[in-house]
């Protein structure tokens, strides 16, 4: 699994709740303006699910919008390019369940990672 000191981003919070081979749980919060910008993975899915605020997960490929509120959850497969803010840029609440696989993080219009760095 990609380490989150390796991902070229940083977010408010970073919670790990359990982590296997080829799946981890975790709860991010970002603070308002914070973004996980626009990438993709090889292998793995993300499920996401809202917990506080509204979390927004953006696709393409297909294009798609999903505001989530506490409870609600979304599942984005492998190869689909996604991006997460909070509603309006405003801070949000989430847990994101990856795997199973080995996780890469690619963003979008950079060339694709192989793994871990």
């Amino acid at each position: 699994m990609t380490a989150p000191e390796h991902l070229p981003y940083s977010i408010s919070g970073r919670d790990l709740v359990a982590e296997a081979d080829g799946l981890r749980v975790q709860v991010l919060t970002l603070a308002r303006g914070e973004k996980i910008p626009w990438h993709y993975h090889s292998i793995v899915a993300d499920i996401f699910v809202g917990l506080e605020g509204t979390t927004v997960v953006e696709t393409r490929a297909p294009r798609a919008r999903h505001e989530l509120g506490p409870g609600e959850h979304c599942v984005v497969p492998q190869g689909t390019a996604h991006e997460v803010t909070g509603k309006d840029g405003e801070a949000c609440r989430f847990t994101i369940v990856q795997g199973v696989g080995a996780h890469d993080f690619n963003l979008v219009g950079a060339p694709a990672a192989t793994g871990e760095p």
